[in-house]
């Protein structure tokens, strides 16, 4: 049985106020408790039935990890989840210096080659399972960095960590100020002898085909708002502009646009298609 103390903390980190006050966040799911097990997150806790603690008694004990035991109804009151899971994990928030290091280490030198190949970056994505499915997708891509605008949904909410289905321990989401961010590196790295400038590219309705284009290896690829798509200020940085055709039907009620998510995952897969 929990104390009422712990309860209220862990039901308070749905919210993101606590989140940030408590600089934790909840893991629901075996496959998700497990990665964070196994990732570079610190995780504070494991409350579980005792059916599952049990069957997983080999990882808690290598991990020491602190188990809690859980009745039915107490997870009831802790999930995030419509139905809940057996499992659920409170973990430490990396704290923004270690953010700082992994991105002063990614982009440190004049040059992306030999650094990290290919680089996402979200501007004002809003719905937590775009958010956490986009990380599933650039894990899936190998794309080992995401950069976000401020404005994007938290990525600790319990949505957005379920969405990417343990992703989130194997992409490193690095929160910052976009239009300064993309101004900072596209003056700093150059691609080749010739002075080449960073490619970034950026999915418009009045782009080029992604499908006729060819992509370069090195790069960052900047996904819009679901609605409005990509902000004013980060146009000026845009040096590919890529746009994804449809081959509906021109009859009423065709579909308008693509799902973020969904967008993502078609140019990430031309991105690497062939290579």
């Amino acid at each position: 049985m929990l104390s009422q103390s712990q309860i209220k903390h862990i039901t308070a980190l749905k919210v993101k106020k606590f989140r940030e006050e408590f600089n934790q966040f909840i893991a629901e799911g075996t496959k998700l408790v497990m990665d964070m097990a196994d990732s570079q997150f610190q995780v504070a806790g494991i409350y579980a039935s005792g059916e599952w603690i049990v069957a997983n008694l080999p990882l808690i004990r290598k991990k020491n990890i602190p188990v809690f035991e859980t009745v039915p109804r107490e997870m009831e009151r802790l999930s995030a989840l419509s139905t809940p899971s057996p499992v659920l994990a409170v973990v430490n928030i990396p704290s923004d210096n270690d953010l700082k290091s992994k991105f002063d280490a990614l982009f440190c030198t004049s040059s992306l080659y030999g650094a990290e190949t290919l680089v996402l970056a979200l501007d004002d994505i809003r719905d937590p399972g775009n958010f956490g499915t986009i990380i599933r997708i650039a894990d899936w891509f190998g794309i080992g960095t995401i950069l976000c605008s401020e404005s994007c949904v938290d990525l600790y909410s319990p949505k957005v960590v379920q969405a990417s289905m343990g992703s989130i321990t194997r992409v490193t989401v690095i929160r910052c100020k976009l239009a300064e961010t993309l101004n900072t590196l596209s003056g700093r790295f150059t691609l080749s002898a010739h002075g080449e400038g960073l490619p970034v590219y950026g999915t418009f309705l009045e782009g080029d085909s992604v499908f006729s284009q060819t992509l370069t290896e090195h790069g960052i690829v900047v996904i819009g708002n679901e609605s409005r798509g990509i902000s004013p200020d980060l146009v000026p940085f845009i040096t590919h502009k890529l746009f994804i055709p449809s081959f509906g039907s021109s009859a009423p009620g065709k579909a308008e646009s693509l799902n973020a998510s969904i967008a993502a995952a078609i140019i990430c897969a031309e991105f690497r298609r062939g290579k």
